[in-house]
């Protein structure tokens, strides 16, 4: 049974250092938009570009786990509907999910990201101070009703299913 890890988290977490480490240990398939987005616009947001690439990395990722792959998205997925649609899709594949939550504290992730961007500032991205506190205000810590779940949440009123629900999120999933 294949699985897909959900990297959840803030910007300066250790996400994409653990996805990393998580896609060495299990051969999976590593999916993380920061390694394209630069490459391809060279920026984080990009016109809505970056929401189109998050929905073909889920194809993708679809793809690999009915081809027998592991994967291990790397988005953050701020939004519990966000970790619910991916759940629901992984399980519609017959897949284990398994959300890996990296909580970091206000000084530490100021302090990584002020490191990412002295050491490595061509693999990151600038944040200000505005950049960094919106991202708190608008991350959905998952609580541990979410995180014990034994399934993903109910769809929100209005969506026939996840899958719908996601096909408006990441456009180009559909």
């Amino acid at each position: 049974m294949t699985t897909l890890y959900l990297m959840v988290g803030l910007p300066g977490a250790g996400k994409t250092t653990r996805a990393r480490q998580l896609a060495d240990e299990h051969g999976a398939l590593r999916l993380t938009p920061d390694d394209w987005m630069i490459p391809l616009f060279g920026l984080a947001e990009a016109d809505g570009k970056r929401d189109v690439l998050e929905g073909r990395m889920l194809w993708l990722a679809l793809e690999a786990l009915r081809l027998g792959t592991d994967v291990v998205v790397d988005y953050g997925c701020w939004s519990r509907d966000e970790r619910s649609a991916i759940r629901w899709l992984a399980e519609a594949e017959a897949a284990r999910f398994h959300m890996v939550y990296l909580p970091v504290d206000d000084a530490t992730q100021r302090a990584r990201i002020a490191h990412r961007w002295a050491t490595a500032p061509d693999e990151t991205f600038p944040m200000t101070e505005a950049d960094i506190r919106l991202g708190r205000a608008h991350f959905e810590e998952p609580d541990a009703a979410e995180l014990s779940a034994p399934g993903p949440a109910a769809v929100p009123p209005g969506w026939p299913t996840w899958r719908e629900w996601a096909a408006e999120r990441w456009p180009s999933f559909g």
